[in-house]
């Protein structure tokens, strides 16, 4: 197959890729957004844009939005229209824009019977457990409801120490938290090149990479802008936390109306992609990454319902060792003591001792809240 037929057949088997995504995360960047020299959003671009996500989410795919913009928006309105604005500054602009983006999503969404809601989140609610459990929860709650989440750093709040720093890494942290298939990168470049158009005009286009190598790496320029902390390095950071989730990344054009549309009908972008399905990469890290903090005792009937692909309920569970919190991972094991695989458990050990042996309606009335029906979901659960 000459190059040129190789790219054409790349172009059409990314398209249908993204077509067919069950869980897609989108991350948009402020300058396609907002107008800087006016502080005002692209009313016409998003228009396109949420037509691109009402197609998508119509056709069964769940989308999740981690847009840029509130620093560009809010700086104008408040008259901070110097370059190298100072942190307190930033975070001032910021506290002002949030407001206008999210109602400007709302506004361009609601046309479509689209509800929205807005995520803020920092670098810990990423990495620290129960924070990141939460957040987790929390937008799969909003997926399940068919409600679009739009997802932002809080940079209110968030200081050197606690950022992720841009929203190119920010989304990749977020597909990985959430298990999605396919991260878009719309940016105002189209794709990865051997080096920065900008400066080689001569430089090759990069349709496809099967791995993020120190080769790779080497082709990535520098960040464009004041209004920016991205750029190819920060994008070739993100490819690399997706991937190694399971999540194939894109990087496209998205200046152009319906940027999504442009890439399922073939436009020219660069694919990223993952070696191992997203759920095939999360029971990896389950099995392999972890350290068990406890162990589960099971009777025949639960290990028969294991091994046949179940959720473990509390009702199987014989005994409880260990200290440990929800979402820390546990060793399950046979009535002999055995182990037959391990997983994340869904309550504390404190509260398992008190809702084994128990149905899982009893849980409520037990605990006095409403905590999840399994002890241990089978999306967290590794049968040996």
């Amino acid at each position: 197959m000459s190059a040129p037929q190789s790219q054409k057949h790349a172009k059409a088997v990314g398209g249908q890729e993204l077509g067919r995504s069950r869980r897609l995360v989108v991350k948009i960047g402020s300058a396609l957004l907002v107008d800087h020299a006016r502080g005002a959003i692209h009313r016409q671009w998003l228009d396109a844009l949420a037509d691109d996500v009402a197609e998508l989410m119509a056709a069964g795919t769940e989308v999740v939005l981690v847009s840029s913009g509130a620093i560009a928006l809010g700086r104008r309105h408040l008259g901070l229209t110097q370059s190298g604005l100072k942190l307190e500054e930033k975070q001032a602009a910021a506290a002002t824009g949030q407001i206008r983006l999210a109602h400007a999503y709302q506004e361009s969404l609601a046309r479509h019977d689209i509800s929205v809601a807005q995520i803020l989140l920092t670098l810990d609610d990423t990495e620290e457990r129960r924070r990141h459990l939460n957040a987790r929860s929390t937008l799969n709650t909003l997926l399940k409801m068919r409600t679009l989440p739009v997802i932002n750093e809080n940079d209110t709040v968030a200081t050197s120490e606690i950022r992720v720093g841009d929203n190119d890494r920010l989304a990749a942290r977020v597909a990985a938290m959430l298990g999605a298939d396919t991260l878009v990168l719309l940016s105002d470049i189209d794709g990865l090149y051997s080096a920065d158009p900008r400066q080689n005009p001569e430089a090759d286009f990069i349709p496809e990479v099967a791995a993020v190598t120190p080769e790779i790496e080497a082709m990535a320029g520098i960040a464009p802008s004041d209004y920016s902390n991205g750029g190819m390095v920060t994008k070739l950071s993100a490819a690399k936390v997706a991937t190694g989730a399971g999540c194939r990344m894109v990087i496209t054009d998205g200046q152009r109306l319906h940027p999504l549309a442009a890439v399922m009908e073939g436009a020219r972008c660069t694919w990223f992609l993952a070696s191992v399905e997203p759920r095939t990469a999360r029971k990896r890290w389950i099995a392999g990454s972890l350290k068990p903090s406890g162990k589960l005792r099971l009777d025949a009937g639960a290990l028969s319902a294991l091994r046949s692909g179940k959720s473990l309920l509390p009702a199987g569970v014989t005994a409880v060792e260990g200290e440990f919190q929800r979402g820390d991972a546990v060793l399950v094991c046979d009535p002999t003591g055995q182990e037959v695989a391990r997983g994340l458990a869904a309550y504390s050990a404190a509260d398992a001792r008190r809702i084994i042996g128990h149905k899982s309606r009893e849980i409520e009335a037990i605990l006095g809240y409403r905590g999840r029906e399994e002890l241990i979901h089978r999306d967290d659960l590794v049968v040996s």
